[in-house]
């Protein structure tokens, strides 16, 4: 029994047939008018070529029919990243009708050794065959290797909010110039600041909340996040060849309800097919108020008790921002110490410029803040260093201070130069805020590290080292829950953005409240939808 489809293939085909068969006799009448005498031989030789080509173009496209009969492209997800690991998100949607859409596709930090081509190769797809790039947000393990992936050979549009937009490109050019500057010829950079600005002119920012139509059978709605300025989660709704409607919702990383600065997260609409992000998805956060004291307690502690030095390792977006308005909170209930306080990083000074640009992404409790201290980024002690040179020249000075440095994971940046110092000694103290995976310089140190390898030296750990992970833009178990409790009738759920142990415990806790089928895939596993 044929389909209407099938039908329409096979009278194609039959026209196909009839194409062919006039070129045949056209190509046999060309040979005939040749022993006729009736045609030159050249342009006999020019109607044979001329004719065979079409014939054989014509039979190629009689196969093809034939052969999709019997092979339909179906609808499906494949995961290319952030496959139980916590970095390097991206996955790549094929819709039925051949459309391939990336979402995300970030940088891989870690030292894992069966990663090391990840960030430099495309084993799971071609990037000139990408039709439409979606971005979360724009931390580096999201947005990380957006500027290779035009350099190979994509050339659609890349869709992300006005903040994602304005975030990504001082991220990517710090990024560039942090690959160029730790280059050699074994390792050349993955891409260079002239890559990032080629890629930057195929950004198109969108708003919040509002469905956007990106090709035929395909809309997008951004929703936030609330995990950092511009963060969002995409729902797609897909028009299917059929005519059936299905919607996939890609969480990204879920924010904190509650949190300073930015909005609530706003839950998703309800979908078919949900991709969940599992990072701390075997944890419960401290609360607020907690928090605040503990931060305060620490600077007391440190700077106070110990007359030491407190070094706060933080990601330049988001987290340093954070820190910087609650310590400005306890500057103006005069709980502060009158310790001298740096922000030795760069890209969290750009950044930071960036969120006064965004206002459109504080919560209500910020703006009502704004209205007492126009200024919540800044104080008189708090100084924003530039130039680099800072670690160096604190070295030998015993008088306590607070220093917030990137790179969160310690992987990279100035941060590295105030460890070399900083663990030395054991007045001072080294706060952890955030996650760190296991193989970075970060996860040494939260693992108990005795010692570390840093500028050619094993330099020991004398110095304190405390964790917070309530400070974290992740949401726990708990909050993830209530952001995706709407999404229980969904077909099928995928965990990704986590380590398999965690993913393990969060998939446990979601069927105990009554989610279905849940899946944890593999690097490179296919899902048809």
């Amino acid at each position: 029994m044929l389909f209407k489809d099938d039908c329409r293939i096979f009278a194609a085909s039959s026209r196909y047939l009839d194409l062919s068969a006039r070129c045949s006799r056209g190509f046999l009448g060309s040979v005939t008018q040749l022993l006729r005498g009736g045609l030159r031989r050249s342009d006999a030789l020019d109607n044979a070529v001329f004719l065979s080509k079409h014939l054989e173009a014509l039979i190629i496209q009689l196969i093809t029919n034939f052969v999709s009969l019997f092979i339909s492209i179906k609808m499906n997800i494949k995961f290319c990243g952030a496959a139980r690991e916590v970095t390097g998100s991206c996955h790549l949607l094929t819709l039925d009708n051949e459309k391939k859409v990336l979402l995300d596709c970030g940088l891989y930090q870690g030292n894992e050794e069966y990663m090391a081509d990840f960030n430099r190769t495309w084993p799971h797809f071609n990037p000139s065959e990408i039709d439409i790039l979606i971005v979360s947000h724009a931390h580096i393990d999201h947005v990380g290797r957006v500027p290779l992936l035009v350099r190979d050979g994509f050339k659609g549009e890349i869709y992300c909010t006005h903040a994602t937009r304005s975030l990504a490109n001082i991220m990517l050019l710090d990024s560039a110039k942090i690959q160029v500057q730790e280059s050699d010829e074994e390792h050349p950079p993955l891409y260079n600041e002239h890559d990032v600005y080629v890629c930057m002119k195929q950004f198109v920012g969108l708003n919040y909340g509002r469905w956007q139509q990106l090709c035929e059978g395909l809309k997008l709605q951004f929703r936030d996040a609330g995990h950092i300025l511009g963060s969002a989660t995409v729902t797609l709704e897909i028009t299917k060849d059929n005519g059936k409607i299905v919607k996939l919702g890609f969480t990204a990383d879920i924010g904190r309800p509650d949190r300073p600065i930015l909005n609530d997260p706003v839950q998703m609409p309800e979908v078919d097919y949900l991709i969940c992000e599992s990072t701390y998805g075997n944890r419960e956060h401290e609360d607020k108020a907690a928090q605040l004291n503990d931060l305060l307690y620490a600077v007391r502690e440190t700077c106070v008790l110990n007359e030491g030095k407190l070094l706060i390792p933080a990601f330049s977006l988001g987290r340093t921002q954070e820190i910087v308005y609650m310590l400005d909170q306890l500057e103006n209930e005069g709980k502060l110490p009158p310790v001298p306080i740096y922000i030795d990083s760069p890209l969290a000074i750009s950044a930071t410029e960036v969120y006064r640009m965004h206002p459109e992404c504080y919560d209500e409790e910020l703006f009502n803040y704004m209205s007492n201290d126009p200024n919540p980024f800044g104080f008189s002690r708090l100084h924003y260093i530039r130039e680099a040179g800072l670690a160096d020249s604190l070295a030998d000075s015993k008088k306590p201070c607070i220093i917030i440095s990137a790179s969160g994971m310690m992987t990279a940046g100035r941060v590295r130069r105030h460890l070399f110092h900083i663990l030395r000694k054991n007045q001072n103290t080294v706060l952890v805020v955030g996650y760190a995976t296991p193989f970075t310089l970060g996860g040494k140190l939260r693992n108990g590290a005795k010692s570390v390898f840093l500028f050619g030296e094993n330099v020991p750990v004398h110095a304190k080292v405390k964790i917070m992970d309530s400070f974290s833009a992740h949401g726990d178990k708990f909050e993830m829950y209530d952001f995706i409790k709407n999404q229980r009738n969904a077909k099928k759920v995928f965990l990704v953005h986590g380590e398999y142990d965690v993913q393990v415990q969060w998939r446990d806790f979601l069927q105990s409240y009554g989610f279905q089928s849940i899946e944890i895939p593999d690097l490179g596993n296919e899902y048809e939808l």
